[in-house]
């Protein structure tokens, strides 16, 4: 199912799709480059908004929890990918321990973890699940919505290795985002793990991506020439925000109306005629909570209980001290008349898919990562890598090279981040 653009194609984003198309082969002789010099994430996805005259990333999530939702159809570049990943990493490996998240409820969450397993098993490793969870003291086996199985098995740690029952394996791979901080039984491991510790939550903040964000897409915006503010949400973070204290409001309302200030601007500058909105959300964390829309700085000062308690706490209970602020971007398509929102998933430097996050309940400026929402899973029906330079610069094969573009910048920004994290 291919998404509608509900608005029309014929202004800054058209020009940024065309120069792509032209400038394919300078774009992907860049991305070797940087491939060469970077050690990349093993998996990541990012959330993208096209607006119709802006196409930008607004979140990347080292742990992705979605590979259920991708096409069926690419398993094999899961698998290809999967295996470059490996062998760059830890070429010896030959097994590996997935460690999920504590959400044995969510059994749609708990597919993803089971095809990724799949996806691991067909890339030539031995692969079994470890859970955290106290009260998995034995091998539990849960039935999923789709027919299958997962088994789920007590966690041990023998000196600084982690293994299971029979099972000492070469590389930990984590598919939980640490938002509760680093168990002991993770640290100070002599295996290697994936993502490193540095990337979950307890210490990576969205503010320290995007500042490499604007790094990255500053080089790629240059061999284009073009406006970088075309793929690059501005943004500002605020520290020490207390939610249940309105003292802290004017630090978010000055970085509001000052990131408000430059996108009317912007806006002026392009003729756009949408009203500039703002996102505000947790600097780390994940699962689409704590955020709000925001349109003038006003809205800020004076929020009720309900918006405060809204935005005092995220997953896991974790108290929100740090929040960003970001340039909020127009999501003008749709499938179904509802509104979606594309997200890439990428294994070591490759493309392997995407979806369509959809959501009947939200419009166009605000989040749609919010329970109610739902997946298209088939959205990505070619490669997200192979334009079609013989079609227009809209046409379908050529919009997803746009997001597979754009979304691997991204992955490069958090490859920066994660250096600078353990340097």
């Amino acid at each position: 199912m291919i998404p509608h653009l509900t608005t029309a194609l014929n202004g800054p984003l058209l020009d940024l799709e065309q120069r792509m198309l032209d400038a394919q082969p300078a774009i992907e002789h860049w991305f070797r480059l940087q491939w060469i010099e970077r050690t990349v994430p093993f998996y990541a996805s990012v959330d993208l908004r096209n607006s119709g005259f802006k196409l930008a990333p607004v979140d990347t999530n080292l742990f992705p929890g979605g590979f259920n939702n991708l096409n069926p159809d690419f398993l094999p570049l899961c698998v290809h990918a999967a295996q470059s990943a490996i062998e760059k990493i830890c070429p010896e490996a030959r097994g590996v321990l997935l460690i999920p998240e504590n959400h044995t409820r969510n059994l749609f969450y708990l597919q993803n973890v089971a095809q990724l397993a799949l996806i691991l098993k067909r890339a030539g490793l031995n692969v079994r699940i470890g859970s955290l969870l106290p009260e998995i003291s034995q091998p539990t086996r849960l039935a999923l919505p789709n027919g299958s199985t997962l088994t789920l098995e007590p966690l041990q740690r023998r000196n600084n290795r982690l293994v299971l029952e029979n099972f000492d394996p070469c590389v930990v791979l984590l598919n939980n985002d640490l938002s509760a901080g680093v168990p002991e039984i993770l640290k100070n491991l002599e295996q290697t793990t994936l993502p490193p510790l540095a990337a979950g939550w307890t210490s990576r903040r969205k503010s320290q991506h995007f500042r490499a964000y604007d790094q990255v897409a500053a080089e790629f915006c240059q061999l284009l020439d073009i406006d970088p503010w075309l793929i690059n949400p501005y943004f500002a973070s605020c520290g020490q925000v207390d939610f249940k204290q309105s003292e802290s409001e004017e630090c978010l309302a000055y970085h509001v109306e000052t990131i408000l200030q430059k996108m009317r601007v912007k806006y002026a500058e392009y003729n756009v005629k949408d009203t500039p909105f703002v996102i505000v959300k947790a600097d780390a964390g994940t699962y689409g909570m704590g955020i709000m829309t925001v349109k003038d700085a006003s809205e800020i000062r004076g929020l009720n209980r309900k918006q405060r308690n809204k935005m005092a706490v995220v997953k896991e209970g974790m108290h929100v001290s740090d929040v960003l602020v970001q340039e909020g971007v127009y999501t003008f398509e749709s499938i179904n008349d509802a509104v979606a929102e594309p997200v890439v998933y990428m294994m070591d430097h490759f493309v392997v898919g995407g979806f369509y996050r959809v959501h009947t309940g939200r419009a166009v400026d605000e989040n749609l990562n919010a329970p109610g929402m739902h997946f298209v899973p088939l959205a990505f029906d070619t490669s997200c890598i192979l334009p079609n330079p013989d079609c227009a610069p809209d046409d379908t094969p050529n919009r997803f090279y746009a997001y597979a573009v754009v979304a691997r910048i991204a992955l490069l920004a958090a490859a920066l981040e994660l250096e600078a994290m353990e340097a």
